[in-house]
């Protein structure tokens, strides 16, 4: 059974920086691919960053490149996202999702519990 855990988060201050873990398991880590959700308050889910299984491929949505990294240790079976110069509008409960397919056509079948990130201005 897939299982994904996510820790890393928390309040801080506009320009800060967190680190988010997922702790993965349950499947063979190279085969899936590893991706970061967030949903803000009151607004629907969006894809933040993802990592393809195998070709280790990264991906992220415009308003987090160059300040949000996405990385892994496979002899862990962590994925990590890396924020920097966090600002409120990064505001959100940050999920971590597993799907087989790659990243460019993952729906994400297996979900964490969620991380809250709160960014004060």
């Amino acid at each position: 059974e897939v299982h994904l855990v996510e820790s890393g988060g928390g309040l801080v201050q506009a320009g800060g920086s967190l680190r988010l873990s997922c702790a993965a398991s349950g499947f063979v880590f190279g085969d899936y691919s590893v991706g970061w959700v967030r949903q803000p308050p009151g607004k629907k889910r969006e894809g933040v960053s993802c990592m393809s299984g195998g070709s280790g491929s990264t991906y992220y949505r415009d308003s987090v490149k160059g300040r949000f990294t996405i990385s892994s240790d496979s002899a862990k079976k962590m994925v990590y996202l890396q924020m920097n110069s966090l600002q409120p509008e990064d505001t959100a409960v940050y999920y971590c999702a597993a799907d087989r397919k790659n990243c460019t056509q993952a729906n994400f079948d297996h979900w964490g519990q969620g991380t809250q990130v709160t960014v004060s201005s």
